[in-house]
């Protein structure tokens, strides 16, 4: 049980023993005055709430602290008409009050009462009753309105519950109050029972028990059933005031004070008009002149002072309104419309829904996770990633993203961030209930599970992720897959400015004695397309210095890149240097080989389709028996052919790894498992 249970069961149950308890002064006066703070808290709370839901406990609090204060008047009385004495609280109270003149000390006293009872109590009463009457009957109108608004589409149902449960939180509340002030009247009631009970029942007892005078008799125990009224009235009035200020509190961005002085000071022509009065009122016989002139001077400086600045905020608003429409009417002009035109390498856009997935003050954390995936790449593949733009599509579902590479749209997908991802790994025998969905990244089925469902999903060995995960991941994936569409001249001129500080001669050799920036450019963007890391610039540059006088063809420079980068490649795709792979059987590479065309802008394949069909007949044949396996396809062909078969099987098999055997370090292990014919 946690500690703040604990303490309020404790208090509860120490309230009811006061009642039963005999006290002595010194407790008496702990009591006293932990109840008039306890008070004060209370009545600033109730000041600077913004809301009144924001103090939902408040008629529990309200309730507590009047049995509270019960109790202490009970145990007061006791020792009141049993001592004579009630400790230093409650009798310098009463000396305050009474200041030698018993009879202006029980008018005043009398008054307090008053005021108490008939204007504090009985007016919180009232708006309590009407606040909760008011809240029920608007409440049908309210439902009414999220329904609306849910068939709408402008809030999905996540907000439209937690519109429906704020409506009850405010009805129960209202309706606690309506309850609980009936407690403050009734304690009201009491106090001054209980004040009665005092003086006469203390009389009695001077005159008949302690052999005191008529006059001593009143003098004490008026002073002391004064002092212990204002010790218990002065917290209830202060209890009654904040529940009336609580049930009158509109909602609002702001607390009382704040809204007060805006609303007040919004309106500066009011205090020059007082001031006018107060000048006026100060011409008058009889009234206090210099006191009239002071406040009037006053009031006319604090009205000019803010008719100054709300003149200054209006011209503000003008010039903002101005150079808006300067704004404007640079839009308009046909020369700007080239803004227009610039696209976005990068950009994810998102449905309503899933905005507080990017919102850091809302605790979503894309944001980070986007920066992880540039430095990933930069490490995987010595890609620099653009920065990837964010933007929400009123257009798309509430739960949809759309990933898109150049204003173009290349992948979308749909999660739910109330929930996790459970994917099946191949090893769950025993389902989970959830949603069935498709993961966006690789198409492997899936269900959406509730985040209670987490432990036991993993126990049966589902691989659980949340919606940010999921999202991150397939942007990934998307970045692997396009990542050369991404690279561009810019981006490799900053790779060549960063190497040039360590490797001048090597730059100035390759860019642009030997090769153009495009070139460079093409060769990086063939290698980041077949997933082989640029990282290793200094081997890259070194290979095309050697081979740019001998050749142009980017493909051609590419092959002679990837056979330099060999150490990188088997790391890449046979790490345990145990590679099982397909091989060409002779005559096709021979088919290759000899119908390759030759081109003053480059060489391609001249296959007759009926061939083709039957390479990919062979092909997709083999792939099916290593996906059977669990095996990454590897097709390794002879060096001159790997770049034309990469080419042809692109479209049945855009992600299949093609290498020669120049590219594999020659400690690989290489077992053929499989055949390709024509």
């Amino acid at each position: 049980m946690k500690f703040a249970d604990v303490f309020i069961a404790f208090i509860m149950v120490a309230v009811v023993l006061l009642i039963i308890l005999p006290l002595n002064e010194v407790i008496m006066d702990i009591l006293l005055t932990i109840n008039l703070s306890l008070s004060l808290i209370i009545l600033f709370v109730t000041l600077y709430v913004k809301e009144p839901l924001d103090f939902a406990v408040f008629p529990s609090v309200l309730l507590i602290a009047t049995l509270f204060r019960l109790a202490l008047n009970i145990s007061s009385t006791k020792l009141i008409l049993g001592k004579g004495s009630a400790g230093r609280v409650i009798e310098t109270f009463g000396n305050f009050v009474v200041q030698g003149n018993l009879v202006v000390g029980a008018i005043v006293f009398l008054i307090i009462i008053i005021v108490q009872f008939i204007v504090i109590t009985k007016g919180a009463e009232r708006v309590a009753e009407v606040a909760a009457r008011f809240t029920l009957d608007a409440m049908p109108g309210k439902q009414m309105a999220i329904d609306a608004d849910l068939n709408a589409g402008l809030i999905d149902e996540n907000e439209a519950k937690r519109r429906r449960q704020r409506i009850q939180q405010e009805a129960d509340f209202y309706g606690a109050m309506d309850g609980a002030s009936k407690f403050v009247k009734g304690d009201a009631i009491v106090g001054i029972l209980i004040t009665i009970i005092n003086i006469v029942g203390g009389i009695i007892i001077g005159l008949t028990k302690m052999g005191m005078s008529i006059e001593e008799v009143l003098e004490r125990y008026t002073i002391l059933t004064i002092g212990d009224g204002l010790v218990s009235q002065i917290p209830a009035l202060l209890i009654s005031t904040a529940t009336g200020i609580i049930v009158t509190r509109a909602a609002s961005e702001s607390n009382l004070g704040r809204d007060l002085v805006k609303q007040v000071t919004d309106q500066p022509l009011v205090l020059i008009l007082a001031s006018v009065l107060l000048f006026v009122m100060g011409f008058f016989p009889g009234f206090p002149r210099w006191i009239l002139f002071i406040m009037g001077a006053g009031m006319a400086y604090m009205g000019y002072i803010m008719m100054r600045a709300s003149k200054e905020a209006l011209a503000a608003a003008a010039g903002q309104e101005a150079t808006s429409e300067n704004v404007l009417e640079e839009m308009r002009k046909p020369e700007n419309v080239m803004q227009l035109l610039e696209i976005d390498p990068l950009e994810v856009e998102f449905g309503y829904g899933l905005i507080p997935l990017a919102d850091v003050n809302q605790g979503g954390d894309l944001l980070d996770r986007i920066v992880m995936i540039r430095r990933q790449m930069a490490l995987d593949l010595g890609l620099i990633v653009p920065v990837i733009r964010l933007r929400d599509n009123i257009q798309l579902d509430p739960n949809e993203y759309v990933i898109k590479v150049k204003g173009v749209e290349v992948a979308r997908g749909q999660v739910l961030p109330d929930h996790l991802l459970a994917m099946d790994p191949g090893t769950v025998e025993q389902p989970i209930d959830g949603i069935d969905t498709v993961e966006p990244a690789f198409g492997l089925p899936a269900k959406w599970i509730k985040e209670h469902q987490r432990e036991k999903a993993e126990m049966l060995g589902y691989t659980v992720v949340d919606a940010p995960s999921v999202i991150s991941t397939h942007l990934t994936e998307v970045i692997r897959k396009h990542g050369y569409e991404l690279i561009n001249r810019q981006d490799v001129q900053t790779m060549l400015d960063n190497l040039k500080e360590k490797y001048p001669a090597l730059v100035e050799e390759v860019v642009p004695k030997t090769l153009s920036l495009g070139e460079v450019q093409k060769v990086l963007s063939n290698l980041i397309k077949e997933n082989v890391p640029i990282r290793d610039m200094v081997t890259i540059l070194e290979t095309l210095a050697d081979y740019g006088n001998i050749t142009k063809d980017p493909d051609m420079l590419t092959e002679y890149v990837r056979q330099a980068l060999s150490r990188t490649i088997t790391l890449r795709f046979v790490p345990d240097k145990k590679a099982k792979v397909l091989t060409l059987a002779p005559e096709l590479e021979k088919a290759i080989m000899d119908s390759v065309q030759q081109t003053e802008h480059g060489s391609y394949l001249a296959l007759e389709p009926n061939k083709v069909q039957s390479i990919f007949k062979s092909l997709t044949k083999e792939l099916e028996k290593f996906t059977s396996l669990g095996l990454q396809p590897i097709v390794l062909t002879a060096p001159v052919v790997r770049m034309y078969f990469k080419k042809l099987t692109e479209q049945v098999a855009p992600d299949l790894v093609v290498l020669s055997y120049n590219e594999l370090d020659s400690s690989v292990e290489i077992r053929s498992v499989g055949v390709v014919k024509a």
